[in-house]
């Protein structure tokens, strides 16, 4: 086992790290639909999520990587068949290719093995499928008890809890996501007909998980692979094939300084260095890079709470804090919220975890990429607020008033 020791290995990591998942060197996977397309193919999911205080999380996790990503190609690649929506470790976007790999979960889903707390109301499972079938696609809008605002599974609809479970288990597809709103179909109306839609072994899904894992991240753990999937099964398929490819020799284990171990491919240190840039990056809290939270703080020493689910008193850091990335560190977050009415992007509170002499440059390179990214959510100024340590405020407001 190789243990890591040194900055300079660290260094290395770290950079492996980035450049697998896309966000070094800038452009990685191209632009437009095919850059979007091939973005995915690559990281496997992206998550969705439904805040929308800045433009929403999977249409930020593109943005980080595709150049001038417009929010509408998400739903537009939805729409054409390139990809689908499921299940990873939350609602996400999946290639379209790698559709087969959510059948175990939907036969499980159907049997009652998994999610056995869903509502299965036969009979209204039955209507919708028959006026679906007859009359076309479905809303989420169509099926809302009108006048009154609801969350949870309890409170909703008979008709929009039968419909979830069509579609968890396999009957229904989501062919739209317009606005957000999700649109249901019958499947054999959706999938391409070129899709392989053979069920999987348990043992077929984990190899295709940790080589997908070990694409995105380029070291991954056995915990990590299996992020958030309920499945026993699965898990103790993953740790096999670890022990297979260590034994081949096709993979390596290293160990940090916290004894976190990590696989990685055996060639990992034979590989030039990924370079880095003075870009700095502005993430989603539900990026994939971030959403790992143990492995953000094992491999960057970044420790992030998402806060947004927290008491307003208790946040330290506010409701929606964006991680920044300036070459290979996190650097920082960001409270950020879009007035679009206004055209205003605010920087509500901005907090720096560099060092005191790194201040003026990740002001400078924050500043630099507020345009592109203030433009992505519909605005053309932006406002600094509260500012951490409070001597960088008077860096960092002058560097972002020369781009407005």
């Amino acid at each position: 086992m190789l243990q890591v020791k040194t900055t300079k290995d660290l260094q290395r990591l770290r950079r492996t790290a980035l450049h697998a998942q896309g966000l070094i060197p800038a452009g990685a996977f191209g632009r437009n639909e095919q850059g979007a397309l091939a973005a995915i193919q690559h990281l496997g999911y992206v998550q969705l999520d439904s805040i929308s205080v800045v433009e929403r999380a999977h249409n930020h996790t593109w943005y980080s990587r595709i150049p001038n990503f417009p929010p509408d190609l998400s739903n537009q690649l939805l729409e054409q068949g390139d990809i689908y929506e499921y299940w990873a470790h939350a609602a996400s976007y999946m290639p379209m290719r790698d559709f087969r790999f959510s059948l175990i979960d939907k036969a499980r889903i159907r049997s009652g093995e998994y999610r056995s707390k869903l509502p299965n109301d036969t009979k209204m499972m039955n209507r919708i499928l028959a006026q679906i079938r007859s009359d076309g696609p479905m809303s989420t809008k169509d099926l809302e008890n009108p006048g009154v605002k609801r969350s949870g599974w309890w409170d909703w609809k008979p008709a929009k809890k039968a419909a979830e479970r069509l579609y968890l288990q396999g009957d229904l597809m989501i062919s739209s996501r317009a606005g957000f709103q999700k649109t249901y179909d019958l499947t054999e109306r959706v999938l391409p007909g070129h899709i392989d839609t053979s069920m999987p072994s348990v043992q077929d899904w984990a190899d295709h998980l940790l080589d997908e894992q070990l694409n995105c991240h380029g070291l991954v753990t056995a915990i990590g692979v299996t992020y958030c999937r309920r499945h026993a099964g699965l898990a103790n398929a993953v740790k096999k094939t670890i022990r297979q490819r260590l034994d081949s020799g096709t993979l390596q284990a290293i160990q940090l300084p916290d004894q976190q171990i990590y696989y990685a491919r055996s060639n990992l240190f034979d590989q030039p260095l990924p370079r880095v840039s003075q870009r700095l990056q502005i993430l989603s809290p539900f990026d994939n890079f971030i959403i790992q939270r143990a492995r953000l703080l094992s491999l960057f020493n970044f420790d992030y709470q998402i806060e947004c689910y927290v008491p307003a008193p208790k946040r330290r850091y506010g409701y929606f804090a964006l991680p920044l990335l300036y070459k290979d560190q996190l650097v920082g977050r960001v409270d950020c919220k879009a007035f679009r009415d206004e055209r205003r992007l605010a920087l509500q509170r901005v907090h720096l975890e560099c060092a005191e002499a790194d201040t003026e440059a990740v002001c400078t390179a924050l500043a630099a990429a507020l345009p592109d990214f203030a433009t992505f959510q519909a605005c053309d100024q932006v406002s600094v607020h509260e500012v951490w340590p409070r001597p960088a405020a008077k860096i960092l407001k002058p560097a972002v008033a020369k781009h407005f």
